[in-house]
């Protein structure tokens, strides 16, 4: 649905984690007259929200169903292990999976990794939310995995985090439903890929009063330069011109060819 289906305003949702404060300023700039207001959902109710049509679009946690969902993905997260400060794996620079092994490695409920084989031994049941989840990491109860945006979003003062590698990844997207495209969602796709406002990509633009275009005559039409002769004069007409003042085409007396004077007989 467009124009008159919009909304006088572009409804935003975004799931923990995500920084939209760029996109938003840049919004604010070439769109002040349309508020864009900001919905922070849980990464598990980002589709429903979008579905139920209380935003119009959404940067959510890959994967999206593609089936009901239109969605451009934006970037991919560093995984990191964030422990206490006192421990062992803070020595290096970077932890592998084996390095966990005999740590109890927290699994929240609403976790955003897609895990095969979780490192590490289970807690005895898993925390609700990944705040739960760290709060247990400062009690000394266990580790915890997650993108790097949500160990920032929790940071302690007691706590740090370490890349893990060979560790599932967690990638951004921004979506709206397939069915349900504005030009408001046009405008903010550009937006996040970077193009110029004046982008002849996405939204038609009303082209600027006073150009001519002279699309009939198939190019626009060119200013005549004062004292220069136009293109659509012929040589022709430039060596009649010449005839006319009894001079050749090199501007000397009339002679030979060359251009030398004539012979007396």
């Amino acid at each position: 649905m467009t124009g008159s289906d919009e909304t006088p305003s572009f409804r935003l949702a975004y799931v923990p984690g995500v920084m939209p404060d760029k996109w938003v300023r840049i919004w604010n700039e070439r769109q002040p007259d349309v508020p864009l207001i900001l919905t922070q959902v849980p990464a598990g109710a980002a589709a429903e929200r979008l579905l139920g049509g209380e935003a119009d679009a959404g940067l959510v946690r890959t994967p999206v169903n593609r089936e009901v969902f239109s969605a451009i993905p934006l970037y991919t997260e560093q995984t990191v292990v964030v422990v206490p400060k006192d421990h062992l794996v803070t020595a290096v620079d970077e932890v592998t999976p084996e390095d966990l092994a005999d740590d109890i490695v927290l699994h929240p409920l609403d976790d955003v990794l897609d895990w095969g084989n979780l490192p590490g031994r289970p807690a005895f049941e898993r925390p609700a939310t990944t705040a739960d989840a760290v709060e247990l990491v400062a009690a000394g109860i266990g580790v915890l995995v997650v993108p790097l945006s949500l160990a920032r979003l929790h940071h302690r003062k007691d706590l740090t985090h370490r890349p893990l590698t060979d560790a599932p990844e967690s990638s951004v997207a921004l979506a709206w439903p397939e069915d349900a495209k504005t030009d408001q969602v046009e405008d903010f796709i550009g937006i996040v890929r970077g193009r110029t406002v004046n982008s002849t990509r996405g939204r038609q633009q009303t082209p600027a009063q006073g150009t001519s275009t002279d699309a009939g005559r198939g190019g626009t039409r060119r200013k005549q330069v004062p004292g220069k002769p136009t293109a659509g004069k012929s040589a022709a007409g430039k060596s009649a011109g010449a005839k006319r003042t009894g001079k050749s085409g090199r501007g000397g007396p009339k002679g030979d060819r060359r251009g030398r004077p004539g012979r007396r007989s």
